[in-house]
């Protein structure tokens, strides 16, 4: 799994039962800094770069996944990969997970299944989140699963379905501001606890007309370009840092009240002072952090779920969190010849 935040390729190698499952190892890809430069440009170059540099970026994976099941001294039966989301307008009907399925499989010698997110666009859903039938079956034991990484996003059970739905940029928001004090991330939230609150901008971004809609809805970096990114241009970085980080917090609390137990996994989840804004926001909501392989890998462990489902033809996309016209079984297999 790798997410928009470019923080690094989650590796996971999992077993699963009947509704269980177990980490057995956990591994972070640090992207090389010229690819991950290049990630973040590739949509505003051309159709020829984009394929060059997908081929770079899989044969980048597919190094990184022999290594680390040589690591583990096992060969994995199957590998399912998210891949990295460059276009994300399912209101378009289009979506891109940079990745060549078929060059993986082809230079890992394992089953690849990737691409689960455009069928459910076909069928009119947002093609996220996927991760809710992963929340449902593997982590019913809490209120809601709430995944901190370039955005949060909540899975919940409501009026006997599992729905859910993003709800504000984290990460990739916060970044991008740590990353003009020459940092790749304000470490623990230091930086924005350091700076000074903008109630007039903290009004600005609660009032976008995202956060008005009902669920099964998702964002991608476009709206953060147009919606977001423009409100804080001018501002003192520290006083963005820590609005942004009241922002956040206020929107995730909103989107958990009444909430008894909430599981919180995804980088963000290391940020100090966003847990505490959210906090105090939340104070009879328990947010639990997990040990550090759950922590950082549920989404990995999740996308393997989701490849094992598809390989088995079973649902793995609820349209309840999506808002498709039905269910489906998503994500396309590539075999190794």
């Amino acid at each position: 799994m790798t997410g928009t935040s470019l923080d690094g390729v989650d590796l996971a190698l999992c077993e699963f039962g009947e509704n269980s499952f177990k980490i057995i190892q956990f591994d972070c890809l640090n992207f090389p800094p010229e690819m991950q430069k290049s990630i973040r440009e590739i949509h505003l170059k051309s159709a020829s770069e984009y394929l060059r540099l997908e081929n770079a970026y899989s044969r980048f994976l597919s190094k990184g996944i022999r290594q680390f099941n040589e690591s583990t001294g096992r060969k994995s039966q199957f590998s399912g990969i998210h891949g990295q989301t460059v276009f994300h307008e399912p209101s378009a009907g289009l979506t891109t997970q940079m990745l060549n399925g078929g060059l993986i499989a082809a230079l890992t010698g394992i089953p690849t299944v990737c691409d689960f997110r455009r069928a459910d666009v076909a069928l009119g859903g947002q093609g996220a989140p996927l991760v809710p039938i992963g929340d449902r079956d593997l982590f019913s034991d809490y209120s809601a699963c709430l995944n901190l990484g370039g955005f949060a996003n909540v899975s919940l059970e409501e009026n006997g379905k599992r729905v859910a739905f993003d709800i504000c940029p984290v990460n990739f928001v916060l970044n991008q501001l740590a990353e003009k004090e020459g940092l790749e991330y304000d470490d623990k939230g230091k930086m924005a606890a350091s700076g000074e609150l903008d109630k007039p901008l903290l009004q600005e971004l609660n009032d976008l007309e995202y956060y008005h809609r009902k669920s099964n809805k998702s964002l991608g970096r476009e709206w953060v370009e147009q919606e977001v990114i423009p409100l804080l241009r001018g501002k003192n970085n520290r006083t963005a840092l820590r609005t942004f980080t009241a922002h956040a917090a206020h929107q995730i609390a909103e989107s958990l009240a009444n909430k008894d137990s909430v599981l919180v996994t995804g980088g963000g989840a290391y940020n100090e002072f966003l847990l505490k804004q959210l906090s105090l926001q939340l104070p009879d909501t328990a947010l639990i952090i997990p040990e550090k392989k759950l922590l950082e890998g549920k989404e990995a462990l999740i996308f393997a779920y989701l490849a094992k489902l598809r390989l088995e033809r079973k649902i793995n996309v609820l349209a309840s969190a999506t808002g498709a016209l039905r269910d489906s079984s998503s994500g396309a297999i590539y075999f190794p010849s």
